[in-house]
């Protein structure tokens, strides 16, 4: 896994009106390259009566799948831009349609070429950057005694939290950093003077708006 990447949260279209043309982007999380051709098939019925419906999208931990279209506009003037948006944003995952219903006003290829940019970027805003980031689930299991001593600290460390069991004894879900799981699995041993139950869990992504420090 990695230790982090972009993308965006979910679904997100937003329209621009370029000298009468409409522009409408369309961006959506994917996690395999079916998923971003079904999505981009789907936009294409249902904006079966424009003009273009242009696209690109990147999938793959090392951004190994790079499609892009340019569906009739002139070769690089629309799927070429749209994807270089999202590798200058740095996103990973996705895919973007550009949808455009011609206004009878001709842009040139620079023209199309900046439509295109600014159809993907405001794609990408109204679905919402975000940054998944690799955690390890660490679970720490104490007596009642230590529970308000130990949840005390782990809120003045900023520790993301998930449950806490009350039982017989009180288990505590911290999510770490991955990289800095093994020296917190550490610290809770020495914390708790190796009375408390340190169990850990599997890695996984958690959604930051932005990277945590």
């Amino acid at each position: 896994m990695l230790a982090n990447f972009k993308t965006i949260q979910s679904y997100g279209s937003s329209e621009i009106i370029i000298k009468k043309s409409r522009f409408i982007g369309h961006a959506k999380p994917v996690e395999s390259e079916e998923e971003a051709i079904h999505f981009i098939e789907a936009i294409k019925k249902e904006h079966k009566t424009a003009t273009h419906n242009c696209s690109a999208y990147v999938v793959g931990d090392r951004d190994q799948i790079q499609k892009q279209s340019d569906d009739g506009e002139p070769s690089g003037t629309a799927g070429k831009p749209i994807l270089e948006v999202i590798k200058h944003q740095g996103l990973k995952n996705i895919a973007i349609v550009v949808t455009r219903y011609y206004g009878g006003i001709m842009l040139g290829a620079g023209g199309l070429i900046r439509a295109y940019t600014d159809g993907a970027v405001v794609g990408i805003e109204a679905a919402q950057p975000i940054y998944k980031v690799n955690h390890q689930r660490v679970m720490i299991e104490v007596d009642y005694t230590w529970y308000g001593k130990i949840e005390n600290e782990l809120r003045n460390q900023g520790m993301l939290l998930g449950d806490i069991d009350f039982t017989d004894k009180v288990t505590v879900t911290c999510y770490p950093l991955a990289a800095a799981a093994d020296a917190f699995i550490n610290w809770a041993t020495d914390f708790t003077q190796g009375q408390g139950v340190i169990i850990a869990g599997e890695n996984e992504y958690i959604v930051h708006k932005n990277l945590p420090e």
